[in-house]
């Protein structure tokens, strides 16, 4: 029962942090196109874990983690007023590579040169 509970709030959490991100002005996360990968928070609400990707890649994504770690004040209190939690948990931001890695698997999809004749079964 509390597991479901931990899952909503998560998921209540990762909503409000995509919110956020879009209203802050610092030029490290305003300038790159961010995504949420996931996000994992303690039994206890004490931790938060953010996992955050750039389309641009990983080096983009780390100055993006730069800067939100400086406005981590101002997205925690942001995040305890939207969400009326009793104790809001402590975020911590890390870079992944999730976006740009899908986006090469794409490419190479996409590359492969597969003609849709193959694909259909003969009826002989």
């Amino acid at each position: 029962m509390a597991s479901h509970k931990i899952e909503r709030t998560t998921e209540d959490i990762k909503r409000e942090l995509t919110a956020i991100f879009r209203e802050l002005k610092d030029p490290r996360v305003n300038q790159a196109f961010l995504s949420i990968v996931r996000v994992e928070v303690t039994n206890d609400l004490s931790y938060c874990t953010v996992y955050v990707s750039a389309m641009e890649g990983l080096d983009r994504a780390k100055e993006a983690v730069k800067g939100l770690k400086s406005a981590s004040g101002y997205i925690r209190r942001e995040l305890g007023r939207r969400l009326k939690l009793r104790h809001v948990p402590e975020l911590i931001f890390n870079a992944t590579d999730s976006i740009e890695y899908s986006a090469n698997i794409s490419r190479i999809l996409n590359s492969l040169d597969i003609s849709e004749s193959e694909d259909e079964p003969d009826d002989a």
